[in-house]
């Protein structure tokens, strides 16, 4: 048997960042697909706010990684591995200061800056970022700092994009070399999508509001002569990478996801200078940022399962068969702040999931969300889902449309069950309101998991005439 090294953890992400006043209810919003591999599960899980008496030490099993944590951290969620064999991938959570945090979407430097200042092997990396930052941060750009104080005092052993979000703004931070770094704050009006490409673009170093750096950051890129553009700090230009394979892999998603959210704008899916920021022409819904997470070039000639066949493999999708889980980190206003932090998981394939919302402000998840090793458990969530996935792949075109209506009645269904608790629990003292939130969640993972496991049913029992052993029969023997 042909054995696979599962320490070889390829990361190929796309995100969405979402200002408050861009969104139809005032939430700040941030997600992103965890994409790579095809099945391999990942758990859901909340840790307790700690107090220790002594400093704590975090030591990567994945590249060995050390640093000192501090004493006291904050209750949060995480998506982590199955295994912690090869390191932990917490990947996303919220903290109970409700700051969000989405870690990596993995990019590339070029060869001029890493020779400048290479990568650290052993740097701070994507397995370990969540772990060290969200539980020691009260605000966004408290995070923003954090990470990259400790990417230029430990180096970062690769070049990734990192999302941040509390409820008033949302910052993307980019890794550009073993020590270099930038951040830029997402306008409250707008909106940006990524696809594995360094991504910011002009930076202003006298605006300190919405742009944050690594110290000496001008010195380098001026002593090392790596500014290719006559006038200006163009971060994607200096620190980034161009040509065929960004234009098949990275840019096309760019492309599909203001094409969903300006649709009055002309680019080509191959143009390397679309901007990073974006203002949509209309305010976007969490529905909007599912979406987009889920598109794989629908009602273009480069959807793989379209009916066109000419360009159906050209480019790259969003949803492909190795998202682990996709996710929407949503903050929002005008709620108690138990209230205010929902996580929105679709474990899978997002675009043959649902995404199930889950309150953040809880002592524990759904037993099934914390289940699920290397191979198919049928009580596991992610293998509920994968399951339902697989089956629907085998006849995609005899299910799609019994598949899309189940997808579309369940997501308004976890949309009513989510209000209702809302105001239900908006009522509750403190101290009720957390179990209040934890049983909802249990409530809504139920009815997705009910829901998955009832479409299986329908998928075996129609597929059982699709055997290729099969012959009409003649009625009259």
């Amino acid at each position: 048997m042909m054995q696979i090294d599962y320490s070889k953890r390829p990361s190929a992400c796309t995100s969405i960042l979402i200002g408050r006043f861009a969104s139809t209810d005032g939430s700040v919003m941030i997600g992103r697909n965890e994409d790579s591999k095809a099945s391999w599960p990942k758990h859901f899980v909340v840790h307790a706010a700690q107090s220790e008496t002594k400093l704590q030490t975090f030591k990567s099993k994945d590249n060995g990684f050390t640093m000192p944590l501090p004493k006291a951290s904050l209750r949060y969620t995480a998506t982590p591995e199955w295994t912690f064999k090869y390191g932990l991938f917490e990947e996303d959570g919220i903290n109970e200061a409700n700051v969000a945090m989405s870690a990596t979407e993995s990019a590339y430097s070029n060869a001029l800056v890493l020779a400048a200042d290479p990568l650290v092997p052993d740097g701070i990396q994507e397995e370990a970022m969540i772990t060290v930052v969200l539980p020691y941060v009260t605000t966004a750009r408290e995070g923003v700092a954090r990470l990259g104080q400790l990417g230029e005092k430990y180096g970062t052993a690769e070049t990734n994009g990192i999302l941040f979000a509390d409820v008033h703004e949302a910052w993307y931070l980019e890794t550009g070399a073993g020590h270099q770094w930038v951040a830029q704050r997402i306008p409250d009006d707008g909106y940006a999508v990524v696809a594995n490409q360094l991504t910011i673009q002009q930076i202003d170093f006298t605006d300190s509001d919405n742009f944050m750096f690594a110290k000496n950051i001008e010195k380098f890129v001026q002593e090392h002569h790596l500014n290719p553009d006559a006038n200006g700090f163009n971060f994607r230009h200096i620190f980034g990478t161009t040509g065929v394979s960004d234009e098949t892999y990275n840019t096309p998603r760019v492309w599909v996801g203001q094409k969903m959210f300006n649709p009055e704008i002309e680019q080509s899916p191959t143009d390397e200078e679309m901007p990073f920021i974006r203002y949509a022409s209309k305010r976007l819904s969490v529905n909007d940022a599912q979406q987009f997470l889920s598109n794989h070039f629908e009602g273009t000639q480069y959807d793989p399962v379209g009916h066109e066949s000419a360009h159906r493999h050209d480019f790259r999708p969003i949803s492909l068969a190795k998202t682990q889980e996709s996710h929407i980190l949503q903050l929002r206003p005008n709620v108690p702040s138990a209230m205010t932090g929902v996580q929105w998981l679709a474990m899978g394939v997002a675009a043959q999931s649902n995404y199930v919302p889950f309150y953040t402000a809880i002592t524990n998840t759904p037993q099934a969300y914390q289940r699920g090793q290397g191979k198919y458990s049928a009580n596991s969530a992610y293998w509920t889902f994968k399951l339902a996935s697989v089956l629907l792949d085998a006849h995609y075109r005899h299910f799609e449309a019994m598949y899309t209506q189940t997808q579309q009645q369940l997501q308004a269904q976890l949309g009513a069950m989510l209000q209702e608790s809302d105001q239900k629990a908006s009522s509750l003292a403190p101290e009720e309101m957390i179990q209040f939130l934890t049983d909802a969640n249990a409530a809504l993972a139920k009815q997705a998991l009910s829901t998955y496991n009832a479409l299986t049913s329908d998928l075996v029992t129609n597929s059982t005439d699709f055997s290729p052993l099969n012959f009409k029969t003649d009625d009259n023997l």
